[in-house]
């Protein structure tokens, strides 16, 4: 059997070890190599690894990288299934082999002796060799590897070479929903080991909370010691406990001291945070205190380097976590660069550290096969257990390690569990897949519905061993495309019950990789077998703008909640450790929309988990609907945010919009030739349809019911899709019958039936339409005729105005979309778009845009002029440049073609969001049945002046 197939976890690296820095010399290797793509292992030229072979008319590329990310092969995207022949532990022949080639110096003044080169990421399997010698074999993608070299280098014309391989035995144990990219895609570096140096280290830093103590251990070689100037301690023997007063380290408060592990020889910077982790009465605590986890998954990903992801973007990452209010974050599904870890020590994250693991492709042929349960590989899941687990032991931010991801049950997770309990006892086990929980400490679900949450909440759950764990939700809250939908109910349920923990929404970035005008996803390079646009599922875009999904989530998860009580204003503190005193607490009242007063509240320090009612601040008369928001934002800087950094807000109502003025008199119904003309209106005669206002040409008003599908419309994982379900009922060509057009006296009305074809079901209508002076009021009722086979889209009207009037200013719920179970980021203000504005580019286009509980809207021309639309009381609206039909059909953002029209929907009620797309759907609270509904709208040309 060749390395390749070999099930085995490699050979030739020294033991693993902490990742760290030192004094001693480094030299990275990371640049421009030379590169070959072979089609397979065959056909790949011998002797790469001698000095004089001729790399000359090889191309260049370089490390790191992902070499289908430079024009060398394909990208290519599977969730679950292995996209070559499941044959463990076989490959195909055809096996894509980059050979990539290095000649680099020794810097001047390298010391003799021990060097050892690192490879800290090698896509999947590769074969190294130094100046003709081998050094040995490297599998296990996401993790380090290290030989010894110091024995064959010199000072000049040194040759590294590394074949690669894009297909290994490793390969089955690496099916882990993303990119199938090879390549040398993290650092190399070359490292001097001096004698009587620092081989590795573990520094076990606890706390006790009762006591306020810390006890430092460090586990190391002879004659190490340690130094922590800010805490008095000199050349302290490493090995010997140090126990004195210190700061905790947290999530929220990241208290990192720095110092020194040194012998005669290297001195090694290291970062110290004490903190304990325990699980005690079934509750996860850091600190003697429960942890709510409002965390994400994270995929490494950038749009134009795959998983070659730079120390600044992992900084994007970590900042944008923070300042939208996330505190963990699970590595899904491998340990990340270990430059991330650091960011996470620092500015404070906690951490699910996760095994590279996952055979997810056997789950469709009954787990038949799976590595888990075979002997074979038991030495490969050990391996990448104990190289997980000791590159990263030093890092306080890890509070649980991980055995891997969606690779069923078996001996050697078992094995695995057992391993990591005997070296670190201080962190938990996770692993979702023990269902029965038989070897880790922590029960992990994936995709929990509401009520099952509920149910092990209550510690009903059937299994006993499960009923003493805490319980996380390690994948929820599926952000594929619009949504995910019903965040709040599953808060509200970790808030209720101590047990559950939170959990990670699935995932943190969509992974669309850069294409000309557009980021590409499953199948767009041919792949002939991809899980299509499954890949774009992140609360952040491609490009790490944030979507309306990551917006929601921090307002829902914020660590301040502010809400009215009948004494005044309620002030809750959900940090898990800290009290508000970092915060400033400032109000602003708006008289619609408008800003007419503002201070700051004086709020005294509430502790965790408490509460606090202060009165209203003193508000001036005003004279329409006012509401006073009230923000919690940071008093000074913090090394994530800037000062009045804005961490949680709330809106409370204060006054109502005054009533109605009287109505002036009615006008007549004209008829002149073919139209009909009511106030400002002109309507076709035949059909009732507004034609013109105020001079604008205007197609429609009139019901409509279908939107474009979103992923989870689409999704299956609730049992049949609701876009499937509104597709066979035929609601997306929904035909209009005209039964009568009364235009006596002072209304217009038109009685319409609504339905599909084929159907035996529908809608009637009855659009009353009066004017008064310059303005329309159409009530419009809508009545179920038959039997309808479930839920609607949505429900309101369809119209099209000229694409002139590309500005929208509205009063009510925005900035951002908003819908029925994804809508608590929406507060009531007066806000202004352009049209393409109110787009939300979703990478895979979707119905977007939605805007909601709005009391009046306006588009408008560049001149001003335009159309107004008021709700009584309120409606939700998009407008955008293109029909529901070719959102429908799109594709990609660039399929989207503007058109002459703006095309506005005005909707009584949205179908909610779920997250069926992967998880459970839509609650019933916010589906929407069929049911008599009736609703008033006004209509009014507006001139260039800013009516109101």
């Amino acid at each position: 059997m060749s390395y390749v197939e070999d099930p085995g976890p490699g050979h030739g690296s020294v033991p693993p070890r902490a990742a760290f820095t030192s004094d001693a010399p480094s030299c990275s290797l990371n640049g421009t190599w030379r590169f070959r793509l072979s089609p397979s292992l065959a056909a790949a030229p011998a002797g790469i690894e001698g000095d004089g072979f001729d790399d000359s008319g090889w191309d260049e590329l370089p490390v790191p990288s992902l070499w289908q990310l430079h024009g060398h092969g394909r990208p290519a995207y599977t969730n679950v299934p292995y996209p070559f022949p499941v044959d463990p532990p076989h490959v195909p022949s055809d096996n894509p082999t980059g050979d990539h080639r290095l000649r680099f110096d020794l810097p001047g003044g390298w010391p003799a002796g021990s060097t050892v080169l690192r490879f800290d990421g090698i896509d999947s399997c590769g074969r190294i060799w130094l100046n003709g010698t081998e050094l040995g074999v490297t599998k296990g993608s996401r993790l380090t590897s290290e030989f010894e070299v110091g024995s064959l280098l010199r000072p000049t014309g040194n040759v590294l070479a590394v074949r690669v391989h894009q297909w290994s035995a490793a390969s089955y144990l690496e099916d882990q929903d993303m990119w199938w990219l090879s390549g040398i895609f993290r650092a190399v570096t070359l490292l001097a080991r001096p004698a009587g140096g620092i081989a590795d280290y573990g520094v076990r830093a606890d706390y006790d909370h009762t006591t306020g103590l810390g006890t430092v251990r460090v586990e190391t070689g002879p004659d190490v010691v340690l130094d922590i100037p800010e805490l008095g301690v000199t050349a302290h023997p490493a090995g010997e406990p140090l126990e004195l007063p210190v700061e905790p380290w947290s999530a929220e408060s990241p208290r990192l001291y720095d110092g020194t592990l040194s012998t005669a020889a290297e001195s090694v910077p290291v970062r110290i945070g004490f903190r304990t982790v325990s699980i005690e009465d079934g509750l996860l605590k850091v600190n003697g205190r429960r942890l709510l986890l409002r965390g994400v998954n994270r995929h490494e990903h950038d749009p134009r380097t795959g998983r070659a992801v730079s120390r600044e973007t992992a900084l994007a990452d970590v900042l944008l976590m923070k300042r939208h209010n996330i505190n963990a974050v699970r590595t899904s599904h491998y340990p990340p660069d270990a430059a991330f870890l650091e960011l996470c020590d620092e500015y404070g994250l906690w951490v699910i550290d996760e095994c590279d693991l996952e055979t997810h492709g056997f789950e469709p042929l009954g787990w038949v096969g799976n590595p888990s349960a075979e002997p074979m590989w038991a030495e490969a899941y050990l391996d990448r257990m104990r190289r997980t687990v000791e590159r990263d032991k030093n890092r306080p931010s890890v509070i649980l390690w991980s055995l891997g991801n969606e690779s069923h049950t078996g001996e050697n997770l078992a094995r695995m569990a057992e391993w990591v309990r005997h070296r670190d006892p201080t962190r938990p086990v996770h692993y979702e897949g023990d269902h029965d929980c038989a070897y880790v400490d922590v029960h992990s679900r994936m995709y929990a519905t509401h009520e099952e949450v509920e149910r092990i909440g209550r510690r009903e759950d059937d299994n006993e061993r499960r009923r003493d764990l805490p319980f996380l939700q390690c994948e929820y809250g599926h952000a594929m495309g619009n949504g995910p939908g019903g965040l709040l109910e599953y808060r509200e349920l970790f808030e209720r019950y101590p047990n559950c923990q939170g959990g990670f929404i699935w995932e943190w970035i969509d992974h669309g990789l850069a294409a000309d005008g557009h980021f590409a996803y499953g199948g767009d390079f041919g792949e002939p077998i991809h899980d299509g646009n499954f890949v774009i599922d992140g609360l952040v875009f491609p490009d790490r703008t944030p979507s309306p999904g990551l917006i929601e989530y921090a307002k829902i998860i914020e660590p301040v909640r502010i809400a009215a009580d009948a004494a005044g204003i309620r002030v809750s503190n959900h940090y898990d450790f800290l009290t508000t005193e970092h915060l400033v607490f400032t109000w602003v009242l708006e008289d619609e929309g408008t800003a007419v007063a503002q201070g700051v509240l004086d709020i005294p320090a509430v502790h965790s988990g408490q509460s606090v009612t202060v009165p209203m601040p003193s508000l001036p008369a005003t004279a329409g609907e006012s509401w006073l928001t009230v923000s919690a934002s940071s008093a000074s800087a913090a090394s994530w945010a800037p000062a009045g950094h804005v961490v949680g807000w709330g809106q409370l109502p204060v006054s109502a919009a005054p009533a109605a003025a009287p109505l002036p008199r009615r006008g007549p119904v004209f008829r002149t030739g073919g139209r009909l003309v009511l106030g400002t209106g002109e309507f076709d005669a035949v059909t009732g349809t507004l034609t013109t206002l105020g001079g604008h040409a205007v197609r429609g008003p009139r019901l409509d019911v279908w939107r474009a599908t979103t992923d989870n419309d689409r999704g299956t994982f609730a049992g049949r899709p609701a876009a499937e379900q509104w597709r066979e009922a035929g609601l997306h060509r929904m035909q209009h019958r005209v039964i009568s057009v009364d235009a006596d006296g002072e209304e217009l009305v038109v009685r319409t039936r609504v339905a599909p074809p084929a159907q035996p079901f529908g809608l009637f209508t009855a659009y009353t339409w009066t004017a008064f002076e310059d303005r329309l009021r159409l009530r419009l009722e809508v009545t179920p005729d038959g039997e309808f086979p479930g839920t609607l889209p949505r429900l309101g009207l369809a119209m099209a105005v000229p694409g002139t009037l590309g500005s929208a200013e509205w009063f009510g719920g925005g900035p951002g979309e908003a819908y029925p179970d994804s809508s608590q980021a929406a507060r009531i203000g007066r806000f202004s778009s352009s049209v393409d504005g109110l787009q939300t580019p979703y990478v895979y286009p979707q119905e977007n845009g939605n805007r909601t509980a709005v009391r009046w809207a306006r588009l408008t021309a560049p001149d001003g002029t335009g159309l107004r639309i008021d709700g009584e009381p309120q409606f939700d609206f998009t407008a955008r440049r293109w029909d529901a039909a070719a959102l429908e059909a799109a594709r990609h953002t660039d399929d989207l073609v503007p058109g002459d029209l703006v095309h506005l929907s005005v909707d009584v009620a949205q179908h909610g969001l779920g997250t069926a797309s992967c998880g459970p759907g839509v609650l019933p609270q916010y589906r929407l049945m069929p049911q008599k509904t009736e609703f008033t709208l006004w209509f009014r040309a507006v001139s260039g002046h800013r009516d109101r």
